[in-house]
């Protein structure tokens, strides 16, 4: 086949062959590429925050490049700080009390759940002394195959926990050298494309990037409504640690599932700390509820999905389609990824209508 080919359809195929090798080692070193794609990610957010502060003059003189990717990375560091500041007091404050009070928790849920389990056959007790029995049980049968369940799993958890490490150390590295060299990279890949398509490239970058930046813009108001919904909700419910629940809940709502789930434990530890009974329980089932339906059905649809162009069905399918694909990343990348093929689909649809297939 390639002796039929004419000279710039046989160059055509080796760099279309040559493009889906270097597609494929990309896949290959997946892993690898982590921090790289962390870094670029966070670049893409902070290089607007760079620039304006590059155009700043001080004394008739411009603001250097590296000065300015450091400050704002500093203030970057400073506002996860301020952010791990709001959790680590209320931790500590909870935790110590919450193991105090859990001998006396489990007795009222043994009260509560043992009868109802004792119809069903099920004879348990779970208080203190029940659950230490259980343990002992678990551990005297089953020694060896345990011990060695554990020494296997922390292997696997010490190998996890460097490689997190080594990730988290490299990020900021990548970041820095990405940010003070965002403008040069860019001219690369552009002067990569091939010169017949750079046009339609650039104006899909543009557009692309026009959809990201009311994407982000979409995001920060709901990050912000959701803040101000828990911790005016938790406050009139009566917790004392409405604000700093409240509002670490609200601002990491942009990691799905996480900001979600560590603001449920910390409500649901303040309500058995601070309430007698299920009632505790019961404003943190109906408060958060309501915020996920909230969140799911309204918010997220309408202040997102609205600025960047996608119906609220479509929103909520992206969200589960690319769950279902990519797992937790897809969660998290399922609407700018939506963006970004909503350009495509644009352009696709455009040529679909001028071609001679449909118009025929």
């Amino acid at each position: 086949m390639p002796f039929f080919l004419t000279p710039e359809q046989k160059q055509a195929t080796f760099w279309w062959l040559l493009w889906l090798a270097f597609a494929a080692l990309l896949y290959l070193l997946g892993p690898v590429l982590t921090p790289f794609i962390a870094a670029a990610i966070l670049a893409y957010v902070l290089n607007g925050p760079v620039d304006r502060l590059c155009r700043l003059r001080i004394r008739r003189w411009p603001v250097p490049r590296a000065l300015a990717v450091l400050l704002v990375m500093l203030l970057f560091a400073a506002l996860f700080g301020a952010l791990a500041l709001t959790v680590v007091p209320v931790l500590d404050k909870e935790i110590p009390l919450l193991v105090a009070q859990l001998p006396a928790f489990l007795v009222k849920l043994d009260a509560l759940l043992s009868p109802r389990l004792a119809q069903l056959g099920i004879h348990v007790r779970l208080d203190g002394g029940g659950i230490k029995d259980l343990l002992t049980q678990q551990v005297a049968g089953g020694g060896d195959a345990l011990w060695g369940q554990l020494l296997a799993g922390a292997r696997i958890g010490g190998s996890a926990l460097l490689g997190w490490a080594a990730t988290l150390a490299l990020v900021p590295v990548v970041l820095f050298y990405l940010l003070l060299d965002w403008h040069a990279l860019l001219a690369q890949v552009q002067g990569a494309i091939p010169r017949r398509w750079v046009g339609a490239t650039t104006g899909m970058a543009r557009e692309v990037d026009a959809l990201l930046g009311q994407y982000l813009r979409g995001q920060l108001l709901v990050m912000f409504v959701l803040a101000v919904y828990y911790s005016a909700a938790l406050a009139g419910a009566g917790f004392d640690v409405a604000l700093p629940v409240g509002i670490l809940t609200g601002l990491l709502v942009f990691i799905p599932y996480l900001g979600f789930g560590l603001g449920l434990a910390l409500a649901l530890i303040a309500a058995v700390l601070q309430f007698n009974g299920l009632t505790g329980l019961a404003y943190v089932a109906v408060i958060y509820g309501a915020g996920q339906v909230l969140e799911g059905f309204f918010l997220t649809p309408r202040l997102v999905g609205e600025r960047i162009g996608m119906n609220p069905l479509a929103v909520i399918f992206a969200l589960l389609a690319f769950g279902q694909l990519f797992g937790f990343a897809g969660v998290l990348l399922a609407l700018p990824a939506s963006a970004v093929l909503m350009v495509a689909f644009r352009h696709l649809r455009r040529h679909y209508l001028r071609s001679t297939f449909y118009n025929a």
